[in-house]
């Protein structure tokens, strides 16, 4: 008779019996452990790692529960435009400070590449988008999985959303800007319409606002302006495809060389409103002396130039923790519109 010298493998069911546990405390302290107390988790883990058992199966635990432990973030932009723009970086880190505190897993899928994204789909627990996809059989798609679904920065009906309050924030900083009339104002714009170059948007369509939220800071420019008297052609309003420096550089250099210059930037993205400074510095232009330039996002970088950037920021981070503790039910499952803050810098005292 051949007597086999492999140890026995160890059960969360035979740990427990070792431990005088109940199977759910095991189970909790490697899968959920906000559930104990930190001293327990870590003598059960220490109990567990010394008697050589290493946890709960991860492949059977999800045949079992039909769950993976990975919640797939739908990135309206390509991976590579999501990870270096400081807003979504931002919003990212925000989610996935909840995911690592519930020892979970973020999968990154882009609307662009269809191929790739149909096959990782079927891999997730559930879908957080961020940005509208303007894919829209996407959402169909996403939603024939009948698994939760939660979006951000858009409205999309019978999913819950995550917004921020992008009208108040921009409305509020023009009327800020207003404060000191000045002469011309030029409105920076960030995906006004549906087009792959820097334009202004004269004869265009804009996007929906339920959709694009940068219509919705439009609105509210556009209504601050029009309460303190002032009219804003289409011709003095600038649209950019993406939220790059280049872009944003461009469109500020056409706002300043036009006839007659505008002496105020409403800018839609921080990014824009550092483009605008550095274009009218270059320009041999005063900032705030010749021309005001207000930003919106908050990032970093704004305060750390000279002249610092006056801006609206919005809660990108806590959008991604709001967005995923929503989807994981720590959360009541219902809309968020977060507030914005205006901070009052050099640019446009």
């Amino acid at each position: 008779m051949t007597v086999s010298n492999t140890p026995k493998r160890l059960t969360v069911k035979a740990m427990a019996e070792k431990l005088n546990v109940s199977t759910a405390t095991i189970s909790n302290a490697f899968n959920r452990p906000d559930q104990l107390s930190e001293a327990k988790r870590r003598w059960i883990l220490e109990e567990c790692k010394r008697l050589g058992y290493m946890g709960p199966n991860a492949a059977a635990r999800s045949l079992r529960t039909g769950r993976t432990g990975i919640v797939g973030v739908m990135l309206a932009d390509n991976l590579a435009y999501s990870l270096t723009d400081p807003v979504a970086n931002e919003f990212l880190h925000g989610v996935a400070e909840v995911l690592d505190r519930r020892q979970m897993n973020m999968l990154l899928l882009s609307s662009h590449d269809e191929q790739r994204s149909r096959l990782q789909e079927s891999m997730v627990d559930g879908f957080i988008i961020y940005g509208w996809l303007k894919q829209e059989d996407t959402y169909e798609r996403l939603k024939q999985h009948g698994k939760p679904m939660v979006v951000v920065d858009f409205d999309l009906e019978g999913c819950t959303w995550v917004n921020i309050d992008n009208y108040d924030g921009a409305r509020r900083s023009a009327e800020h800007a207003l404060r000191t009339p000045p002469e011309q104002v030029a409105i920076l714009g960030l995906r006004l319409v549906d087009t792959d170059r820097v334009c202004r948007i004269r004869d265009r369509e804009l996007f929906s606002e339920t959709r694009a939220i940068s219509v919705r800071r439009l609105n509210g420019y556009l209504d601050a302006l029009e309460a303190a008297g002032y009219r804003v052609p289409s011709e003095r309003i600038w649209s950019t495809p993406t939220n790059t420096h280049q872009d944003a550089y461009q469109a500020a250099r056409e706002a300043l060389t036009s006839t007659p210059r505008p002496d105020l930037l409403l800018c839609m993205s921080d990014r824009i409103g550092l483009a605008a400074i550095q274009a009218a510095l270059q320009m041999g232009l005063r900032v705030p002396d010749d021309v005001r330039v207000v930003g919106f996002d908050g990032i970093p970088e704004g305060a750390n130039i000279h002249p610092s950037l006056t801006t609206v920021y919005q809660q990108s981070a806590e959008k991604g923790r709001v967005a995923a503790r929503i989807f994981l039910g720590e959360q009541e499952d219902r809309n968020v519109l977060l507030q914005t803050h205006l901070l009052v810098r050099e640019s446009c005292p």
